[in-house]
């Protein structure tokens, strides 16, 4: 099968160009560099000019293969409403394209503020869009499904390996301006967390298996302790581990305050006996220990 891939030189984006060829896929790759362009060829991944701002690329991209998988987002948080705008957009014209065509489009999401009180399951419809939270990639993907197009989600957690932890990377980042890492209160909270080379391999299962319409988690471990992350990030960056309050939380997280004391478990359960998938990486806290922090 031939697959466009946005992201295509992303931190998930690379992983999944290596597991589709090495499972006898080709791969079409989106990228606006030259760097890109090298770097995807030497993936033996062939190159699409473009970007997400560019439409008529992606549509151009989607035409020309068998399947859509759609990895690329901004995480420039100073303008996140912006950046879940371009992705909307970006959805919606792939899918466009792919209406009436059976031809598959893959798009990501996450699993954070789909539950309260519990894990979150594949079950479990997207949050709302709101203005704290207005990123629309599942919307946009259901509203094409009922015009047609096979549609399915990726649901990531803190997705992570020796260089990249999702948001646990701008934890480090922030513990290491700030001289210390902090937690939330008892830090009883817990992010669910899933590897890198893990949720790569569960978009091609996806592509390759599931069903349209369907949500799937890339959910390795349903939840990790707030306090087991700090005091991981306080011993890989040999700094103080301290708990702050949730007065104090804008003041040391910034951005990142409003998830620092959420609970965002989510389960895979269904993902799993759906799929065969069984994610067989290292754990965050493993990831965290054995990463260069210098």
């Amino acid at each position: 099968m031939r697959v466009f891939i946005t992201g295509s030189t992303g931190f998930i984006g690379s992983a999944l160009v290596k597991d589709l060829i090495g499972a006898g896929h080709s791969v079409l790759g989106l990228t606006r560099s030259e760097e890109g362009a090298q770097e995807l060829a030497a993936s033996g991944a062939e190159v699409h000019r473009g970007s997400l701002e560019d439409l008529n690329s992606l549509r151009s991209g989607a035409a020309a293969a068998d399947a859509v998988i759609h990895t690329a987002f901004n995480h420039d948080f100073s303008r996140f409403k912006q950046n879940c705008e371009e992705d909307q957009r970006a959805i919606e014209t792939l899918g466009e394209v792919l209406v009436g065509s059976d031809k598959p489009l893959i798009v990501t999401s996450g699993v954070a503020l789909i539950a309260k009180g519990r894990a979150a399951t594949e079950d479990d419809p997207p949050a709302p869009i709101s203005p704290a939270f207005p990123r629309a990639s599942e919307h946009a993907a259901a509203a094409l499904e009922k015009q047609g197009v096979r549609t399915i989600v990726i649901r990531l957690p803190q997705v992570h390996d020796t260089q990249k932890q999702g948001l646990v990377s701008f934890s480090i980042q922030i513990a290491r301006e700030k001289g210390f890492a902090a937690y939330i209160g008892d830090g009883e909270n817990r992010w669910a967390a899933g590897p890198r080379l893990d949720a790569a391999r569960l978009y091609r299962l996806a592509l390759e298996k599931g069903r349209s319409g369907a949500r799937y988690h890339a959910v390795a471990e349903e939840g990790v302790r707030a306090k087991d992350i700090a005091e991981a990030i306080g011993r890989g960056l040999k700094i103080p581990v301290k708990s702050i309050s949730q007065e104090e939380a804008a003041a040391y997280f910034g951005f990142l305050a409003g998830f620092a004391s959420l609970d965002i478990t989510a389960s895979s359960e269904k993902t799993r006996n759906d799929l065969g998938w069984n994610p067989s990486g290292p754990t965050l806290l493993e990831d965290l220990q054995n990463m260069r922090y210098l």
